[in-house]
Formats: structure tokens, sequence, C-alpha cells
């Protein structure tokens, strides 16, 4: 005797799961703890029958991974500038004495 076969799911959405522990490891780490809480989410969300809180918890990973890769762009950005300000300044002193 054969029993109905179990429901066959669609693959569940990319969790982002490995940007996230990218995005903790070498940008923001506050950041970064986030975008893993919510990759970590997605698979149960979607195997509990939640589709669309599975993607959203998917879109958030990726937002908050995203934050945080930006993040250490805007920090570098701004030591940069800061080092070039800096140059200048200790430049244009030395020129004048």
């Amino acid at each position: 005797m054969t029993g109905p076969y179990p429901p066959q799911y669609p693959p569940p959405p990319d969790s982002n799961l490995v940007w996230a522990i990218l995005a903790t490891v070498f940008c923001c780490l506050p950041l970064g703890i986030v975008a893993i809480v919510k990759a970590s989410q997605v698979n149960t969300l979607w195997y509990q029958g939640y589709a669309a809180e599975a993607h959203r918890a998917a879109d958030e990973a990726r937002k908050w991974a995203m934050w945080s890769a930006l993040s250490i762009a805007i920090l570098i950005g701004l030591y940069v500038l800061v080092a070039l300000v800096v140059l200048l300044i200790a430049g244009n002193v030395l020129w004048f004495h």
C-alpha cells in the first residue's frame, strides 16, 4: 500500500548567509550579526509555510549585509580623506617654515 506523496516544495529563497558571514568578518560586526540572524531565519520560515516572511527575511539579510559593507567603505573613505587633509596641512606648515 502506498500513501500519498509528501508535498513538493520549491526551493527556498537564497538566504544570503555567505554574504552575511563575509560582511561580519570583513566589515561591520554589529550589522553583520543582524544579517546572519535574518539569513538563518529564511529556511525555517520557508519550511514552516511562511513563504512571504522567508522572502522578507532573505531581503533583510541582503540589506543588512550591504549596509555592513557600505559602512566599512564609508569609514575607509573618511580615513583616507582625513589622512589627506592632515598631510596637506603638514605639508603647508613645512613649506612656510
